[in-house]
């Protein structure tokens, strides 16, 4: 990073170009942000780290739309509508001014394309790698955000898009695998945050998948204090050869959404996200029964010595 003063002029270069009203030209050191009137605030924060969520020889434009979709995807899967970030920059002192410049360029395209704005943040130094943070700020309905917590036994389980794109793109970028049209790469670089498609009238609890589908899949399950049982080959894949079965329920970076949908709204949810040209499909349901079940084609248990990725 460079010194204080030349970080100043990084930030009006920039950064300040980004900021909505309520980050005040980026001067201070805080934002003002009124809700919506008769809305509720919704937070979330995630953060990605070069040699983990990306590659070092990523281009930034792409490192930074990624870096706001995974937290727009968080926001999609509370219902939520988003309003503006926070962001945090720690990268390497000497990281140069056309990184930056590229950076914010893929930031600017986003907030376009999604409606957000920038109200501020923190920029700092560091050995390496380059860790970069988002704070999303969303809004809903009074009392209308769909957690986690909302599935009941018997629900059908739904799956947005194709799961394990995000994992199996990482392993065609790192040339392990054919990808001719580079799509799985695209899927890993570029995730598509499914705005719109959680209706907390239709959609009793919801989350999106980042660290695998069934791991996920437990997280909900032990939110709502239920089981479940999915059916291995309803499991909307790109990569559907039995080799890449397992890879793809336990892959993460998909940024998919994983919701819990009530049988009496599973028709009017299907005819919502097809008006959305969203793909859905319904991938298992939820049980009394403990625990995650991961069933074959022949109705027998998969044994899976990996669930997802763990962080620690």
């Amino acid at each position: 990073m460079p010194d204080a003063a030349d970080e100043f002029d990084l930030i009006a270069r920039h950064f300040r170009p980004l900021a909505g009203p309520g980050g005040l030209d980026l001067l201070d050191d805080a934002a003002l942000l009124p809700p919506p009137p008769g809305r509720e605030l919704v937070l979330t924060v995630d953060a990605i780290v070069e040699g983990v969520h990306f590659l070092p020889n990523d281009p930034p434009d792409l490192v930074a739309r990624k870096l706001l979709r995974v937290n727009l995807s968080d926001l999609a899967a509370k219902a939520a509508t988003p309003l503006a970030y926070l962001l945090t920059i720690s990268a390497p002192r000497g990281t140069s001014d056309a990184w930056f410049a590229r950076f914010a360029e893929g930031l600017g395209q986003d907030q376009q394309s999604f409606q957000i704005s920038l109200l501020g943040g923190d920029t700092t130094s560091t050995p390496g790698p380059v860790s970069l943070t988002v704070t999303a700020i969303g809004h809903v309905g009074p009392g209308k955000m769909v957690r986690r917590s909302g599935a009941r036994a018997g629900d059908g389980l739904w799956v947005s898009g194709t799961i394990g794109d995000g994992a199996l793109g990482l392993l065609a970028i790192r040339g392990e695998i054919a990808d001719p049209a580079g799509r799985l790469a695209d899927r890993y670089r570029l995730p598509q945050p499914r705005l719109g498609l959680v209706d907390p009238s239709l959609v009793r609890a919801a989350m999106d998948v980042s660290d695998g589908l069934v791991q996920d899949l437990g997280h909900l399950c032990r939110a709502s204090r239920v089981g479940a049982t999915i059916f291995a080959e309803r499991v909307p894949r790109s990569m559907s050869t039995p080799e890449w079965l397992v890879q793809s329920l336990t892959g993460g970076d998909d940024y998919e959404l994983l919701m819990a949908v009530g049988p009496e709204q599973e028709p009017t949810f299907q005819a919502h996200a097809d008006r959305r040209g969203i793909p859905v499909t319904r991938i298992g349901t939820t049980d009394a029964a403990p625990g995650v079940r991961v069933l074959d084609a022949a109705g027998r248990a998969l044994s899976l010595e990996n669930r997802g990725w763990r962080h620690f």
